[in-house]
């Protein structure tokens, strides 16, 4: 039913704090941090249990970036795990519980996010040494 989907839609737009002049308009005519932030409102209206985040605040401003990184809280709150790749170690430190190094599809470091360093990180992905590699 077409009503219902607009509820669905019109929900998620307030929950993403959307900024749109219509629910009828394309993705792409949004700003960056809108398109990325309705994008992830048209991956969560099938619920999933788990949700991979590929660089999912690349190109945003910092407001966009602070909205999806609550969003991300929220969900983790509510149960769903998130898988989230970054290139940027200071977002990976700032919002992950664990930190998984991956480098020459190898697993170079696993750890819990708890007093975890940029250093550690770094120390991990270059290493080549499966001794060096500190694990949870």
């Amino acid at each position: 039913n077409a009503e219902a989907e607009l509820g669905s839609i019109d929900q998620q737009i307030s929950r993403m704090h959307l900024k749109t002049a219509s629910p009828s308009l394309p993705i792409t005519s949004l700003s960056g941090g809108n398109q990325q932030k309705a994008v992830l409102a048209k991956m969560l209206m099938t619920q999933p249990k788990v949700l991979i985040l590929d660089e999912p605040t690349r190109g945003v401003d910092v407001g966009a970036k602070y909205e999806i990184y609550k969003l991300m809280g929220a969900l983790a709150a509510e149960g769903v795990s998130i898988i989230m790749v970054s290139s940027e170690l200071a977002e990976v430190l700032g919002v992950s519980n664990r930190v998984l190094v991956i480098g020459d599809g190898q697993l170079r470091g696993d750890f819990i996010n708890e007093g975890l360093t940029q250093e550690q990180v770094l120390a991990a992905a270059l290493s080549h040494n499966p001794n060096d590699r500190k694990t949870a």
